[in-house]
């Protein structure tokens, strides 16, 4: 997670200068402990803080020059509403608002912050100005509440520094039977800035030879990877064009810019190369770079998002919704035909073929990934509306299963099933081993109005942990 973090300390001339002063100075000196990336206003004039109209210009100049991804505004007493949305009106930015716990009145019934009543002055201009923003409640500065606010807003920035501007490698159509995976590129472009940059396969293929003629050496290297880390039950020449399939998109998408990939996984692609690429997916995965099945290009989205919010660095798994538990009301299957990262499975994952497609052609992964507490997302839409779904699951055992999969229970499957139904989704999603769903839920204020729809009771908890609760 690389975000930068502009932080502007803000105080009112009639409360105290001093305990102003002594506060932005302990919030500096936390976010440096928590080796946050920020860019302060020290040197904007004598106190470091936003109170003065004369320095706004200044302030917004050196936060654009450092191109922070966000906003911090920290109330050190009551703070300068007016100038606090002069600034913020100059970005689209995530924004953060907090301010220290005030103390009690002084004996003689003086107040020395009202920091409190400052953030309410601030809240309001902020909306006049049409500036959305996220409000981390009153704590001290040491209380687990601020440094857990603090990452959870860097991990809900990163989110949307990750999905605007983002470009997803979509390598050949999608399957002409998979009307599901229709997307509108011009609208992915106008409400979100999401660009598709479209190559053949015939591009892919022609990488392949390239990287097989000039890269013999990272081939070789990577199939000693493969045989090292999966069981192989595929012929060595298999193994080496999944090799090479892997670096070739691994190339094109820097080439490229991209973020994330998806492919059209059947069927031109055994005519044309032979092979499934779910392990090339599943290799690229456990390197953070998400390839979604079926030229899925909405679920690229999904793993964008679901990759961004992880604070431990955790890798999503890109799934189908299958079928139910055979014996537990609320399990479900998660599977697919091999594209998760082998860093997730229980055991040592095999590489065959798929099932689905009768063992046809070589470059399936098989194997169960590790249980636990989950997030599931899913980001999709229709008739010009989009909404990203979101809840919670965790691992339980179940019937053995070809490809990847885990089996998973949710709180409410029959809630779940009619909004899957009932759309705008469809039978793809991501999961990963993280609750990231306040960072996520939190996000879709930023990202030009995408609502957040959870499918399980959970929605008050998220937002009470947002507010620091």
């Amino acid at each position: 997670m690389d975000v930068k973090l502009g932080v502007i300390c803000t105080r009112r001339e009639i409360f105290s200068k001093e305990d102003a002063l002594h506060y932005k100075q302990m919030i500096l000196d936390k976010l440096t402990e928590m080796k946050i990336n920020y860019v302060d206003i020290e040197d904007i004039n004598e106190e470091g803080l936003l109170f003065d109209e004369q320095d706004v210009e200044a302030i917004v100049d050196k936060m654009q020059k450092a191109k922070i991804d966000a906003l911090f505004f920290p109330h050190c007493n009551f703070g300068t509403e007016d100038l606090v949305a002069k600034v913020a009106r100059r970005f689209n930015l995530p924004i953060l608002l907090w301010g220290p716990r005030d103390e009690a009145p002084l004996a003689d019934g003086s107040r020395l912050r009202d920091s409190q009543c400052g953030l309410f002055a601030t809240g309001k201009i902020l909306r006049r100005f049409q500036r959305r923003f996220t409000y981390l409640t009153m704590c001290r500065i040491d209380d687990s509440q601020f440094s857990d606010g603090i990452m959870r807003f860097l991990a809900t920035a990163n989110i949307v520094k990750q999905v605007k501007q983002a470009t997803i490698l979509q390598i050949a159509t999608r399957p002409a039977g998979f009307w599901t995976m229709m997307v509108n590129e011009g609208e992915l472009l106008e409400k979100f800035d999401i660009r598709i940059h479209p190559v053949t396969l015939a591009e892919v293929k022609m990488e392949m030879n390239h990287i097989k003629e000039q890269r013999s050496e990272d081939i070789d290297a990577l199939e000693k990877y493969i045989y090292d880390i999966m069981k192989v039950e595929v012929k060595k020449e298999d193994v080496r064009n999944t090799a090479a399939l892997k670096l070739a998109i691994e190339t094109l998408a820097k080439r490229y810019g991209c973020r994330a990939a998806a492919i059209q996984c059947w069927n031109a692609m055994q005519d044309d190369l032979g092979l499934f690429p779910c392990v090339a997916n599943a290799l690229l995965a456990d390197e953070g770079f998400p390839v979604t099945c079926e030229t899925d290009i909405h679920g690229a989205i999904t793993s964008i998002i679901a990759n961004a919010a992880s604070l431990s660095n955790k890798k999503s798994f890109f799934a189908d919704w299958t079928v139910p538990h055979p014996t537990n009301e609320n399990g479900e299957l998660l599977q697919h035909c091999g594209p998760w990262a082998p860093s997730l499975m229980k055991e040592k994952p095999t590489f065959g073929s798929p099932f689905a497609f009768h063992h046809s052609h070589p470059g399936a992964l098989h194997g169960e990934i590790i249980g636990g507490d989950m997030s599931i997302l899913r980001f999709d839409g229709d008739n010009g509306e989009y909404q990203l779904l979101m809840g919670h699951a965790k691992g339980i055992e179940g019937p053995f299963n070809q490809g990847t999969y885990v089996w998973i229970e949710v709180e409410n499957l029959k809630q779940l099933e009619e909004k899957l139904v009932c759309g705008p989704y469809v039978h793809h999603c991501v999961g990963i081993h993280e609750d990231v769903l306040p960072q996520v839920y939190e996000a879709c204020k930023y990202l030009n109005g995408l609502q957040a729809d959870v499918y399980d009771s959970s929605e008050e908890r998220i937002k009470s942990i947002i507010r620091g609760e």
